[in-house]
């Protein structure tokens, strides 16, 4: 047995090492998904506390993709992780969403949110300097989420790999869990700054736990267990990368699955609201339904992949139930809380099945030393949905579903909206997900990936 056969069999062998090394970076990636939801359950409040509109609302959401998108930062943070590896782009990945969660929490706590505060390109000053903040976090946040996927395929290669990265996404959707939850009660208790001074609180914890991963893995490389990626990685690999057929259909699933997700997330307890009729609280507790069933199901999809494999089919079974789901959202019947108590369910469900074969079959058609360009390629693609549909979202709300006002148990009045309309653009958003699955199925046929 050669040396590194036996620090292999000590560290990424062992399976205390990877699985303690899973639970930091997942750890890390939790606490930023709580920033990155923190403002999703109080559409309502910020409405009646801080007179933003649906728009406003939108255009604070679009704004996650304002450097990921459009100056391609993601992209580049891709390139970076793939020259200088996980340790390095995750410090500062950390970074970055710590700056961004501090401009957040400043306009929220100390900028008027009265048009006396002036504007900026249009936006009072208090909603543009939140999306400056968001923005920076954006980059951080989805930075940070390559970078572990890639940690990850680092430590897990060859064993239970499908599992590994079905736990990571569990464990973070608990961060948008506890999100949902208590934002509205510390709002209610303390105010709408707090949440994100918590969240700051929140990120510098999970850096300092990156910080221990960091130790972990430098030890396994100078010990022998390197990185296969980093210094071999060349920019002519990005070419490679956008002309694999398969790659693509994985990239524009993940646009269509996920804009009907994570965009409906954001405005989820705003339906709650106005379509149920719950309180503030209880429709942030029902909208948690949906990452607390991932925290179950997500690792048990992943474990079946593993085992039995069936990947596109994991992948076109979840994007018929997200479709079912919107449909059944659009529809006016059974408006009670119990029924959507139900459907949240069901979503989580989906939610859990196409993640969980998705993050895994990327390592099935890439290459290791390419793995971190295309999943920031993926990943910039995401977030053309992530930023732009919350906008249109906000804007067709706005102009075209608001029904008059309410008055809420507390006696403040906020707009009340109907939500036929953006439950039928999600829907839609599903079935080009069935159809895309369905290609990449037929694709996995022809290649032989080895995803089903």
């Amino acid at each position: 047995m050669t040396t590194t056969q036996k620090i292999q069999k000590k560290l990424s062998d062992s399976k205390s090492a990877r699985w303690t090394v899973l639970f930091i970076v997942s750890f890390t990636t939790m606490w930023g998904y709580f920033l990155s939801d923190a403002m999703s359950p109080l559409m309502t409040m910020l409405e009646e506390q801080m007179h933003w509109s649906s728009s406003d609302f939108g255009t604070f959401n679009w704004a996650y993709g304002w450097l990921n998108v459009f100056l391609f930062m993601l992209v580049f943070g891709g390139i970076i992780l793939d020259k200088f590896g996980v340790r390095f782009t995750g410090v500062g990945a950390c970074v970055l969403m710590i700056i961004g969660a501090g401009i957040k929490y400043y306009a929220v706590e100390f900028i008027s949110p009265l048009e006396e505060a002036g504007t900026i390109f249009g936006l009072r000053t208090q909603v543009f300097i939140a999306c400056v903040g968001y923005a920076i976090f954006a980059m951080g946040i989805e930075i940070c989420g390559i970078t572990v996927t890639k940690a990850i395929a680092k430590w897990f290669k060859g064993k239970e790999l499908a599992l590994a990265m079905g736990v990571q996404v569990a464990v973070a959707r608990l961060g948008t869990a506890f999100a949902m939850i208590i934002c509205p009660v510390i709002v209610k208790n303390f105010s709408m700054s707090t949440p994100l001074l918590f969240s700051l609180v929140l990120l510098i914890i999970g850096f300092l736990a990156y910080l221990v991963f960091c130790v972990m893995d430098k030890k396994l490389d100078a010990e022998g267990v390197k990185d296969e990626s980093e210094e071999q990685f060349k920019a002519s690999d990005i070419k490679l990368i956008i002309t694999n057929k398969g790659f693509w259909l994985i990239a524009l699933l993940c646009l269509m699955f996920y804009s009907a997700v994570f965009p409906f997330m954001k405005y989820a307890a705003s339906l709650m609201e106005n379509k149920y009729m719950v309180d503030g609280e209880i429709a942030g507790l029902i909208v948690s339904l949906i990452p607390l069933g991932n925290l179950i199901m997500t690792p048990i999809f992943g474990g079946i992949y593993d085992r039995k494999g069936k990947g596109a089919t994991l992948m076109i079974i979840g994007s018929i139930l997200l479709t079912v789901v919107h449909l059944l959202f659009a529809m006016p019947i059974l408006n009670v809380w119990w029924f959507a108590v139900i459907i949240m369910i069901l979503l989580g469900v989906a939610f859990s099945l196409v993640p969980s074969a998705l993050w895994p079959s990327v390592p099935k058609i890439i290459p290791e030393k390419q793995l971190g360009s295309a999943y920031a390629v993926i990943f910039w693609v995401q977030n053309i949905g992530l930023s732009f549909v919350p906008l249109f979202i906000g804007i067709i709300l706005e102009k075209f579903c608001t029904q008059g006002s309410r008055i809420g148990a507390d006696g403040q009045v906020s707009t009340l909206y109907d939500y036929t309309i953006p439950m039928i653009i999600f829907a839609v958003f599903g079935i080009i997900a069935i159809f895309i699955s369905y290609m990449l199925k037929k694709e996995d046929a022809k290649k032989g990936y080895g995803l089903e």
